[in-house]
Formats: C-alpha cells, structure tokens, sequence
C-alpha cells in the first residue's frame, strides 16, 4: 500500500518537473516573489467559504438520514479530509468519514453512501462545465485535444519501437487480467457494504428538507472555486487582461486534474492550468507561475485550517449518537 502511494507521489513530482523543465524557473520565481499577496488572498477566500457551503451541503445529507449533525463538525471532517489527500490520494473520503464515526458515532456505512452520493454530484457538475466548455469554446478546446494530445500522443508512438509496443500492449493485458482476478476475490467481501453505502447515499439526496437550499450550496460551491480562478488572475501581470472564459476554462482543467489519483494535484494541476491559459494566448511558463501560486496557496490554506481541525477535533469529547430517526 505504501509503496503505491509513493509511485503515485513520484508521478506527481515527474509530471511537475517535466512541467519546469525547459522554463525559466527564475524568472517564474521572481514572478511569484512578486506577485499581489492581496488577490492571493481573496482567491484562498473564495476556497474557503466554497468549503463553508459544502460543509453545509454535507450536512443537510446527513440531515436527510436522521443525523442531526453539527456545522463544525462536519466542516472539520471535510478539512482533516482535504488535509489527508495530500498526503495520501483519495484517503480524505474514508478519513472525513472516520471523523464524524469518532466525534458523532456515525456508522462508516452511513457516511460513505454521503460522500459518494457528494462526489457523484461533483462529477455530475464538471461533466455539465465541460459540455458547456465543448459548446462555447469548441475552437479553444479541439485544438488543445487535437494538438496538444491526439499529436504529442502520436508522435511517442511513432519513436516507440514495434516490439517494444507489443511488449508494452502484452503488459498491460496480463495486468488487467490480475486486477481483474483480484478484484472479483475481494468483491465478496465489500459489495454488501458498498452497495449499503451507495443506497444510503442515494436516499439522502432525494430526501433532502430543501432542495432549493441543497441547490443553492451546490451552485455556491462552484461559483467560489470560480472566483478563486478569477480573482487569482490579478495577482500577476501576465493574467490580469484574462476574463471569465478564461476562468471557467481553468476551473474545468483544474477540476478534472484534480481527480487524478496525485496527491494534491501535484504536477499535473500545474500542467493542466498553464495549458488552459495557453489557449489564451498566455506563455506556459507564465501559466505555470499563475498554476503555481493558486495552488500554493489552496494547500497552505488546506495545512493551516487542517491542523486546526484536528486539534480541534482530537481534544473534543465525542458528541456521541445523534441519530433522531426516533
């Protein structure tokens, strides 16, 4: 398991590197040294209160199952989350859950069905930004698939040997069939349980009090990761003259690297955001030190609110069950 995880991490830091490699990173340091601390921290604002509205969405699911649970406990939970995906992709879901099972006495099951059901609108969300990206700014974004994928992608194919290929295909094929071998030992012993989850999780969002409210929060939370993009533009020269398409185009990249299994996005959020600004005419590196600052700034905001949870978190008396389905 640790081993995976650190392959994960060293992907992260080779995509980061290559990312640097044949810029100026110089001039992208005395760029960020420079930079207007000011609209750095309206855009962590931003980031902080999308947090605030989904410690609030997360609530009204828990609400929804008969779990009277508090703001700053849920709000905690989902920071001590963020806080481990950086350390480890993906664990924040199951560390979140495992907070409120310590500080409210929720079963895992219940909270695993909340934060699939969270995720699954999430993924609902980016796939809407991204067809409407592919409808507004069909241009922008075939280019970049076309030139920037379909090419780069055919062009290391081309300097791969043949057999070599063949070797790589042959490989990936006798992986899958071991994945696939231990999937189905292990899927007798978890599909009870996620199956349990991903139900609870399904009826807390159809039996939310007020979908209105429920609905608010989740545009909310998007519209602040927006302005966080947005209003980071300001904090250097070269992204100033950028608009909202530019931003919204950010946003959508972000989100999708974001959802690599890279602990905190490291590397391939650089990449992605300076290529989405590259269609704006901005340079790479120039992106890259606009991907940079935003992302610094989200994981000391992470780092700073997440060390305060969990203080919080572990000298707080447990609330005990909250469970008011009586």
């Amino acid at each position: 398991m640790a081993t995976k995880y650190l392959i994960l991490l060293t992907i992260g830091f080779g995509i980061l590197y290559l990312a640097f490699k044949d810029q100026n990173s110089e001039k992208i340091w005395a760029e960020i040294k420079q930079a207007n601390l000011y609209w750095v921290f309206i855009s962590a604002t931003c980031v902080f209160i999308a947090n605030i509205l989904r410690a609030l969405r997360w609530r009204m699911l828990y609400q929804s199952i008969n779990y009277n649970v508090g703001f700053w406990s849920t709000f905690h939970a989902l920071i001590i989350g963020y806080l481990a995906n950086l350390a480890l992709p993906r664990f924040g879901e199951i560390a979140r859950c495992s907070v409120l099972l310590r500080t409210n006495k929720i079963p895992l099951s219940s909270s695993i069905g909340t934060v699939v059901t969270e995720r699954l609108l999430d993924v609902a969300v980016l796939l809407l930004m991204g067809v409407l990206i592919l409808l507004f700014q069909y241009n922008l974004v075939f280019d970049f698939l076309y030139q920037t994928i379909y090419l780069s992608l055919l062009d290391r194919l081309q300097t791969i040997n043949f057999y070599v290929l063949v070797a790589i295909c042959f490989a990936m094929i006798i992986g899958g069939f071991f994945i696939i071998s231990f999937l189905k030992s292990k899927i007798n012993k978890k599909f009870l349980r996620i199956f349990i989850g991903l139900k609870q999780g399904i009826n807390s969002v159809t039996k939310v009090k007020s979908k209105t409210l429920f609905t608010f929060y989740t545009v909310g939370i998007w519209i602040f990761y927006f302005l966080s993009m947005y209003t980071c533009f300001f904090s250097i020269p070269s992204t100033q003259s950028l608009g909202f398409s530019a931003a919204f185009t950010a946003l959508v990249f972000s989100s999708f690297a974001m959802v690599a299994p890279v602990q905190g996005g490291i590397g391939i959020f650089h990449w992605m955001v300076a290529k989405a600004l590259v269609l704006y005419s901005i340079p790479f590196n120039e992106g890259l030190t606009y991907a940079t600052i935003i992302h610094s700034a989200q994981v000391l905001i992470t780092l700073l609110l997440g060390t305060i949870s969990l203080i919080t978190v572990l000298t707080k008396k447990s609330e005990g069950n909250v469970n008011i389905s009586k």
